[in-house]
């Protein structure tokens, strides 16, 4: 592949061509924040987070440095004022979410993040999708997928698949960035184990499906 020369904080970069920014930015030990991205993925740009200011062609504009791609010439600056207010206010969308997540909780201290902005709605899941494409492209099982649309949109294991594939498996859950998906995991393992079952597990020797709540 061919190289060329591109500018990214000051730094000249050498990139090679189907490069987005965050692969170039990454090779020169320049960090650009991250939250759905991982290398082993197709880009996805969900989190936004990546943003970034490039300029190319004489044209300024903010893009999804993860899902951008790098070209020769181009100026990108990962550390302005405005970048900064605009991490601030996604990172307090997330936290609105999942308010205890370590890697928010980070990010929220390096932006100044007020996790109480925005009204609370915990379904701990920010919609990264990297245990949904990691379960699809890399494992080729498609055992988790999204469920609804809009603001009703979440992940939800299916259950005929992951009653197979997920127990001995589990590797999608280092990449949660929120612990959700181990929330839907254990929801999903107690909704698939019949009662009975639950209930031996427990340790409970009667017929009830109390879990074991009544010895």
């Amino acid at each position: 592949m061919s190289e060329f020369v591109l500018q990214i904080d000051g730094k000249e970069v050498t990139a090679r061509e189907g490069m987005t920014i965050v692969e170039a930015a990454k090779s020169a030990g320049i960090r650009i924040p991250t939250l759905c991205h991982h290398d082993q993925l197709e880009p996805y740009g969900a989190c936004r987070i990546c943003t970034v200011e490039a300029e190319a062609n004489g044209r300024n504009q903010l893009v999804a440095a993860c899902v951008y791609p790098a070209e020769k010439g181009m100026v990108v600056q990962t550390k302005t004022e405005k970048l900064a207010k605009i991490r601030k206010v996604l990172v307090e969308q997330m936290m609105a979410h999942a308010p205890d997540a370590p890697q928010l909780l980070e990010l929220a201290e390096e932006y100044g993040a007020d996790r109480d902005r925005f009204d609370k709605d915990p379904s701990f899941c920010i919609l990264c999708g990297l245990c949904v494409r990691y379960c699809n492209e890399v494992k080729k099982k498609n055992a988790i997928g999204y469920i609804d649309r809009g603001p009703r949109r979440e992940i939800s294991f299916i259950p005929d698949v992951a009653g197979k594939e997920c127990w001995d498996c589990k590797e999608c859950f280092p990449l949660c960035p929120t612990s959700a998906l181990q929330a839907a995991y254990v929801l999903t393992e107690a909704l698939a184990t019949p009662p009975e079952e639950a209930a031996q597990e427990a340790g409970c020797a009667c017929s009830c499906s109390c879990s074991g709540s009544c010895g």
